[in-house]
């Protein structure tokens, strides 16, 4: 239940955006927000979604996203020319992008114990 898009031609900072945007959302919800999402990374990211939904073989409203990480991948490097008769580069970053879905609704997420601390020990330890 995973999916790779690989060298994809545009920066991971940006990708980034929409990724954290359907990050832990469910597939028809997640669907929802990139069908409205106005950035030229959400195509790929949805193609990438249906790939993965495609992928396990099971109905989509049973699976959400358990993760979605936006790595760096190859980097372009142009040259463009500069005052004075010299030249720098240009440097243009592509993405690696990985989908993988979980099979419940909704995720599980491990509930933090609070410290309980009576009025009465706080007191007693201040003495």
């Amino acid at each position: 239940m995973k999916a790779t898009l690989k060298n994809y031609h545009q920066a991971p900072r940006k990708v980034r955006l929409v990724a954290d945007m359907i990050r832990g959302k469910s597939v028809p919800a997640a669907r929802a927000a990139l069908l409205f999402l106005p950035k030229k990374s959400t195509p790929a990211i949805s193609k990438l979604l249906e790939s993965a939904v495609a992928n396990s073989g099971v109905t989509p409203d049973s699976l959400y996203i358990k993760t979605i990480a936006v790595n760096k991948g190859t980097v372009m490097r142009r040259a463009r020319p500069f005052a004075r008769g010299r030249a720098g580069t240009i440097r243009k970053a592509m993405s690696i992008i990985t989908l993988e879905l979980g099979t419940n609704a909704t995720p599980s997420k491990k509930k933090a114990r609070a410290k309980k601390t009576t009025v009465k020990k706080v007191k007693a330890e201040t003495k």
